[in-house]
């Protein structure tokens, strides 16, 4: 059975006492993407008080350079790029460590019009193929995630499940799996149940929300309660996570949201 991981923003507080929110609200997980301005041995010590577990964190860097040079307008969508690059994964992997973390999420960077897709695909491959050698062995997976054009992410490169497999296999490595957002990919390519079940084997966590608006799950056209059930059936068992905003409070957005569970 999957782990549903709530999202920080979900609940008020600083950093650190939406861990005690979430879990008072009936979550095992929570989400916060971002790390580089917390406490990170505040943070360990919380979630080692409170049993909870963050299920992902963004890639980046405490260099504000390395940063620029890593998201939409450039990314590893250019090779040189990719020294920055692990040098960022260098840092979160830290940090995924220090607060337990399993997943760190990684974006491409916006697609190029100086070159082909095929040179920027073969660039984002062996971006991951050296990053995957960084995290061997430490238990973090590096996911990488499609992302829509058409509403939040214009210009994007990435945009496609099918593309998104393509680079898992040619990477080659358990520890580089797909972060499958049911939002974007709705957008994108819409088929969400019958995509999961096909590319299980490469999808290493799970974001959602609804569509449009982006909200929680009973909101928009998605019936999740159906998805849920056939994520469930494919036998995965890591993080589904609520990346969405909420239109109720934080305690009716919980108690709706762990109710999908039952079908």
């Amino acid at each position: 059975m999957f782990t549903l991981s709530t999202n920080g923003g979900w609940y008020d507080g600083d950093y650190y006492q939406k861990y005690y929110e979430a879990k008072k609200y009936g979550f095992k997980a929570l989400e916060i993407l971002g790390w580089k301005n917390i406490d990170l041995d505040r943070a360990r010590a919380v979630i080692d008080e409170t049993g909870m577990q963050q299920s992902c964190i963004l890639f980046s860097s405490q260099n504000p350079e390395i940063d620029k040079i890593l998201y939409m307008a450039r990314g590893i969508v250019w090779s040189d790029t990719h020294d920055a690059f692990l040098r960022s994964i260098e840092e979160t992997l830290a940090a995924a460590l220090k607060l337990k973390c399993p997943n760190i999420c990684v974006t491409t960077g916006n697609e190029r019009s100086d070159v082909s897709r095929y040179v920027q695909h073969t660039n984002i491959v062996t971006a991951l193929r050296r990053a995957a050698e960084l995290v061997k062995g430490s238990g973090v997976k590096l996911v990488l995630e499609p992302l829509n054009v058409l509403v939040n992410h214009k210009g994007y490169y990435l945009v496609n499940t099918s593309e998104a497999a393509d680079i898992i296999d040619e990477v080659s490595s358990p520890d580089v799996r797909i972060l499958y957002d049911v939002y974007h990919q709705q957008i994108s390519e819409g088929n969400v149940i019958d995509t999961i079940k096909n590319n299980i084997s490469r999808i290493g966590h799970i974001h959602v929300g609804d569509v449009p608006g982006r909200n929680q799950p009973g909101t928009g056209e998605l019936n999740y309660r159906n998805i849920f059930k056939a994520i469930d059936e494919t036998g995965y068992d890591g993080f589904v996570t609520f990346e969405c905003g909420r239109t109720v409070s934080a305690e009716q957005v919980s108690r709706d949201m762990l109710e999908l569970l039952n079908w």
